[in-house]
């Protein structure tokens, strides 16, 4: 009888544990990242009682015997920050306090003071990092973008694609240098583009076109230099046949620049006006610039420089690659995050604030770039929700509550089996 009484007992603690796990699950229902927990029981050993007709075995109660986290995929919010990353498929984020490295789902992340990409509590996303080329290194450490800066571009070549007018009259240059730009009667059309310099200042360089006889121009080349004159860096012709297409435009050689003492000086920088049916190798000589009886007209005009600049915002693609982009429109890979990915994730041992540690149960991580290798793919913009299933954590929780109610009523009944047996003296 007494038997029965303790079995009730064990009873009675097993569902109040399995109601803790259901409690833990719903407190939380609203954290980010977070696995629930399922938990499972099992029988205490028989006790074997004889009899006439042999041995009977009589079981002793029930005990819980693990409490599991289920690690299946959360559902997605998404976000206003880049730095919000969810992760679709298996894997966890590794995140270093600087002694030792943690894996958690939860990718809710910002930049510290000192440009760190951390979690709410301050611990380093780990990743590869990338050089200054923007190439991926195969060394891993803390994700850190705070000196991460665009550097100039000195130009060194301009396309420029324009339409001469065919009908306009043959000029004379005759330029000199001095404070003044070239005076409109020595050119028949102009176009200007900005050019950088090895320290990323910025000049204006302008082409005036001027033609020199019958499907001929010379392109003079004219700047401000560094005592601020207006002087003529050189010139370079053009040719074209009797169908308005360029023959040549010499863009072989290439026009020399000074934009002063404490920058690359001189600065070759060559104009292509396109592929002329002349050149090597030929080309259709329409693909730019052309001579048409039209008004002058400016198509394309581009150039492979750029000034220095700061890091403004950052993108993260499904491979985890995060790139920069900067305020001088420019843009370079960074970094890339490294996912970390368990045989046995639910070996894993909970150290609380959604972060989990290997342990001997869960195995060695399999540390690699997402998408690759069994790892899930990095969602930005994205965080992933609690796992929780509020309606079924109810259902669980009131078989919970009517196993506890069972087994206390077992309880009861034992004790009016004892009573009644106690009263058998009177």
């Amino acid at each position: 009888m007494l038997t029965s009484l303790f079995s009730a007992v064990s009873g009675m603690n097993a569902n109040g544990s399995s109601l803790s796990v259901i409690g833990d699950n719903i407190a939380n229902m609203n954290t980010i990242g977070f696995k629930s927990s399922r938990t499972t029981f099992g029988d205490v050993l028989s006790q074997t009682v004889s009899g006439v007709a042999g041995s009977s075995q009589v079981g002793r109660g029930v005990y819980m015997s693990s409490a599991s986290p289920l690690f299946t995929q959360g559902s997605f919010e998404s976000t206003a920050s880049a730095l919000d990353m969810a992760i679709e498929g298996d894997g966890f984020f590794m995140v270093s306090d600087g002694d030792a490295k943690y894996h958690t789902r939860a990718g809710q992340f910002h930049l510290d003071k000192n440009g760190t990409i951390v979690n709410p509590d301050g611990l380093a996303l780990q990743g590869y990092i990338a050089d200054e080329a923007g190439n991926i290194t195969g060394a891993m450490s803390d994700l850190n973008v705070s000196a991460s800066q665009s550097r100039a571009n000195a130009s060194s070549e301009v396309n420029v694609a324009v339409n001469l007018d065919a009908t306009t009259s043959q000029t004379t240059w005759s330029f000199a240098a001095g404070a003044n730009p070239p005076d409109p009667s020595l050119y028949n059309s102009s176009t200007t583009v900005t050019v950088y310099d090895s320290q990323g200042g910025s000049h204006d360089v302008t082409a005036y076109f001027v033609k020199t006889g019958a499907n001929a121009w010379t392109a003079h080349y004219v700047y401000e230099d560094a005592a601020g004159n207006y002087a003529e860096a050189g010139s370079q012709n053009l040719s074209f046949g009797s169908d308005g297409s360029l023959t040549t435009d010499n863009s072989t050689t290439a026009v020399n620049f000074n934009f002063g003492a404490s920058v690359t000086s001189p600065q070759a920088i060559t104009f292509d006006f396109g592929s002329g049916t002349g050149e090597t190798p030929a080309g259709a000589g329409f693909d730019a610039t052309t001579q048409f009886a039209a008004p002058f007209g400016v198509t394309k005009l581009t150039q492979n420089g750029f000034t220095s600049g700061a890091l403004k915002n950052l993108m993260i693609a499904d491979d985890g690659t995060i790139t920069g982009i900067f305020t001088n429109g420019q843009t370079r890979v960074l970094g890339q995050v490294a996912l970390s990915r368990f045989v046995s994730p639910t070996g894993l041992t909970k150290l609380g604030k959604n972060l989990f540690a290997e342990s001997y149960e869960s195995g060695q991580p399999i540390v690699g770039k997402p998408s690759s290798s069994g790892i899930g793919k990095v969602l930005s913009n994205t965080i992933e929700q609690s796992n929780v299933d509020l309606a079924e954590e109810f259902v669980k929780m009131i078989a919970a509550q009517r196993g506890f109610q069972a087994n206390s009523r077992m309880i009861t009944t034992t004790d009016e089996l004892m009573q009644e047996l106690v009263n058998l003296k009177r």
